[in-house]
């Protein structure tokens, strides 16, 4: 899912990771996720690492999906279900989840084409994808794409319409719900493709 350079550090700073990155907005997220048109009853959180982002999730079954182990550890020490994976692969059956989320994660992860593609495949119809990202064109995205390159990772950063270009293509249909450094889009998978 991550570049390998990636992967490494986040099993290396799993232990501290809560400790310095801030709780996910709750009320963005569960608002993405009432943008769908089936109930929210099963969510996976691609990219989910420690879960801080799963845990604001207001739904029944939660489901942490990475590839880093440290970061899972962390996961199941909060409780949550945690599955270790590849988001270009994802483990689960067509139309089997209600909605997908990805919360400061998906520019880690290469051949985003690839891993939308495996989102549409999962999910039901009438569910939706929701991606909180940074925005590169910010000022404080531009900082942050330098100091991931400074880091050596292998990040991609979208703005928001070139995110929602990228799910549309899919088959999402797509829009922005937040602007701003830290912007959502969510995807809702269409009845017919």
């Amino acid at each position: 899912m991550h570049g390998i350079g990636d992967v490494r550090f986040f099993d290396r700073f799993a232990p501290i990771y809560d400790l310095v990155m801030p709780a996910a907005e709750a009320s963005t997220l569960n608002a993405a996720l009432e943008r769908a048109d089936v109930p929210v009853e099963r969510v996976v959180d691609i990219g989910g690492g420690s879960g801080r982002a799963t845990l604001a999730l207001d739904v029944p079954e939660r489901i942490v999906l990475d590839v880093s182990a440290g970061m899972l550890r962390r996961a199941r020490a909060r409780g949550l279900d945690c599955v270790r994976g590849d988001a270009r692969s994802l483990p689960f059956g067509a139309e089997s989840v209600d909605a997908v989320t990805v919360v400061d994660a998906f520019h880690h992860m290469p051949n985003q084409q690839s891993v939308a593609e495996e989102v549409y495949r999962i999910l039901e119809p009438g569910g939706v994808f929701a991606i909180s990202e940074f925005d590169p064109e910010t000022m404080l995205g531009r900082g942050l794409v330098l100091a991931e390159r400074v880091v050596g990772f292998g990040s991609s950063f979208a703005t928001p319409q070139e995110l929602v270009q990228r799910l549309d293509r899919v088959g999402f249909d797509a829009t922005v719900v937040e602007t701003g450094f830290e912007y959502t889009v969510v995807g809702k998978k269409r009845e017919s493709h």
